[in-house]
């Protein structure tokens, strides 16, 4: 039965189901670090790049980065998407896998900065900060998935992390 054929209708219902996301990752240009502050008490990391979950039928994880900035920032990217992390996350913390690309938005300058517009349900401040001053607010875990992103766009690599609860790697 392991080997035989099914129809991609019957074979895609045996696949693990997971979800996507997709964040913008920005620098001012001292190459320091924006992130915004989550208004929303669930959310399991306080301070978080724009983004969110892919969430509209036939939508990109970078058409997802580019809606969500501009919902959360009013900050419009346009493309092409250069993909500086890769993350999956195993169901747990959320009731599927989470496969998420965090995507170079660029570097902004300070008027740009100061044209950022928050969603108040969303988010109530947004601080731009230099790597090791990320660490000192930041849970080590998402700290290093910064440091991670971070490194990719200094090198022009990607970052890939398996992000579980026991590991990031």
């Amino acid at each position: 039965m392991a080997n035989q054929w099914l129809p991609p209708e019957e074979y895609v219902k045996r696949l693990p189901m997971h979800s996507s996301y997709g964040c913008m990752f920005f620098t001012d240009t001292k190459g320091r670090v924006l992130q915004l502050r989550s208004s929303v008490q669930q959310h399991s990391q306080l301070w978080q790049w724009p983004g969110g979950n892919t969430d509209n039928e036939g939508e990109s994880p970078f058409e997802t980065a580019v809606r969500e900035c501009r919902e959360e920032t009013g900050i419009i990217v346009t493309g092409p998407p250069k993909v500086l992390g890769v993350f999956w996350q195993p169901a747990g913390t959320w009731p599927v896998a989470k496969l998420g690309f965090a995507f170079d938005g660029g570097q902004l300058t300070a008027d740009e900065l100061d044209r950022i517009v928050l969603d108040p349900d969303e988010h109530d401040e947004f601080a731009v900060r230099s790597v090791d001053e990320w660490a000192k607010v930041m849970d080590t875990r998402w700290w290093e998935r910064l440091a991670a992103v971070h490194r990719a766009w200094q090198s022009g690599a990607t970052a890939y992390l398996e992000m579980r609860s026991d590991v990031l790697w």
